[in-house]
């Protein structure tokens, strides 16, 4: 039967977003979208509007099943700075596994779109904020827990793993050395060490 759709939108998404991640979006021409998706690119259009909306919709995707991934542990009610440490840790093997040379789609394009397009940009500025919020949540959860001191300044804190994180993540889609990477988030997780409930006499 004419007009009926032989695709489905998740799964062109889930494919635009690994051709994405590995090229970029200046990198990825329209003709590459389509061969990677397995449709024309009339069908491309009428689903996604532009190469822009695909997008979009690919960042949009990403942020609810593979960042959602990534940051449940640290959003979650329970969370506390073993959630943070963990985050981390999960940072640093990904500098040695699949994600090597590939990153995080939303990291990526910060650095590459954010400040030239504000359809993008607003995608970044939910970033940032989603992984800031998700930190607060873990750091406001030790404190009342007792794992951090009182005294710690946690917006402070958690605008410092936000930036660590996303710091790393760069990294990884740069390929820079894992041992480098191991480091960087072993002496970002220290900074919770440093903030422990002072010993009572």
């Amino acid at each position: 039967m004419a007009g009926i759709k032989k695709y489905d939108r998740t799964e062109l998404l889930d494919r635009a977003i690994e051709l994405f991640r590995r090229q970029g979006f200046n990198g990825t021409s329209t003709a590459e979208l389509a061969d990677e998706l397995g449709v024309n690119r009339k069908s491309m259009y009428a689903e996604f509007g532009s190469k822009q909306g695909l997008f979009e919709a690919a960042l949009e995707r990403y942020d609810a099943e593979h960042l959602s991934r990534v940051l449940a542990p640290v959003e979650a009610d329970g969370a506390g700075l073993d959630a943070i440490r963990g985050a981390f840790a999960t940072y640093a093997s990904a500098s040695e596994g699949w994600a090597r040379g590939r990153g995080c789609l939303l990291c990526n394009t910060a650095v590459e779109r954010a400040a030239l397009d504000p359809g993008s940009g607003r995608f970044v500025a939910a970033y940032f904020e989603r992984i800031n919020s998700a930190f607060r949540n873990a750091l406001v959860n030790g404190q009342r827990s007792g794992e951090l001191d009182h005294r710690a300044d946690l917006e402070e804190l958690a605008h410092f793993f936000t930036t660590s994180l996303i710091g790393v993540a760069a990294c990884i889609r740069a390929e820079a050395p894992p041992e480098q990477l191991r480091a960087a988030c072993k002496v970002a997780t220290a900074v919770l060490d440093s903030h422990r409930p002072a010993a009572t006499a």
